[in-house]
């Protein structure tokens, strides 16, 4: 993509330390981020964040992260309050689409965008929900759970690559080492059969994502998460309104929705197995 400007405003791409930036605005906007997502989500596309300036002001941004060659996805659409109702967030949106060329695209869009992005040919798929609850364990951590680390990277990658419309393992082999996060697995003969991972928030915890075989795993995988936290603090789950396993488990951890999104594509929604989905990873970054 080459630097956009339109009259007083200009759109490039963000260098590493300014998506700290937009990290702090996404905490305004009460979207609750990681306390350390800014460099994972960097180095999964480093030419995935675009800026917006005006004088060299930082005014707005949006993210388009591409994943292998077919597939794309949109977040951290925010333009600073001061300088909305300019058309300064139409043309960051045009610049993301058009930065992704031919790629199908997916997003999370809040509610007050939902009709602006069907407008734009996106099309729903189906809602997810922000649960949330305090942190708490329901007894022992099953025998079967194990710290990732230990199982090889090419193995969770794969994994992961079931629940995933495109290939994103780079963001994965960030994400399950990112600077304070848990990252467990449920090994079981020598497979695999689920994952989950607990970061620090600015507020509380996040579980995300959270994939298992069943529930019976999903649910052990998230007791352990619990296990590696402070007990009372706040925890957040993503989930699939769709997903009665995943509401299922969230009502027995005592979580109620706080915020709803709707995950939209440009075209049919893609294949890929909802049924072992227990959290979305991120609506960030998909």
């Amino acid at each position: 993509m080459k630097a956009v400007s339109t009259s007083a405003l200009h759109i490039r791409f963000m260098k590493k330390h300014e998506l700290a930036h937009g990290i702090e605005w996404a905490a305004y906007e009460g979207w609750n981020p990681g306390l350390n997502d800014s460099e994972t989500f960097f180095d999964t596309d480093p030419q995935g964040f675009l800026l917006a300036e005006i004088d060299q002001e930082p005014v707005g941004m949006i993210s388009c992260v591409r994943y292998g060659l077919d597939f794309g996805f949109i977040g951290f659409f925010i333009v600073t309050p001061a300088f909305r109702g300019r058309g300064h967030g139409l043309a960051l949106w045009q610049a993301a689409v058009a930065h992704l060329g031919g790629r199908l695209i997916g997003l999370d869009g809040v509610v007050a965008q939902q009709a602006n992005y069907r407008k734009s040919g996106f099309v729903w798929a189906h809602n997810n929900l922000r649960m949330q609850g305090m942190t708490t364990t329901k007894g022992p951590v099953h025998k079967g759970v194990v710290a990732l680390e230990t199982v090889h990277a090419e193995q969770v990658v794969q994994y992961d690559a079931a629940m995933f419309p495109g290939e994103r393992g780079t963001f994965v082999r960030r994400w399950i080492q990112q600077q304070g996060s848990v990252a467990l697995g449920f090994w079981h003969h020598h497979h695999l059969l689920g994952y989950g991972v607990i970061r620090p928030c600015r507020v509380g915890f996040k579980v995300g994502p959270l994939f298992a075989d069943d529930s019976t795993v999903a649910n052990e995988l998230f007791n352990a998460l619990m296990s590696r936290v402070p007990a009372g603090e706040q925890v957040q789950l993503d989930i699939s309104e769709d997903s009665e396993p995943a509401r299922e488990l969230a009502r027995f951890w005592g979580m109620q929705a706080v915020f709803q999104t709707a995950r939209m594509y440009t075209g049919l929604m893609p294949v890929f197995d909802q049924h072992r989905q227990f959290g979305v990873t991120t609506f960030e970054l998909g």
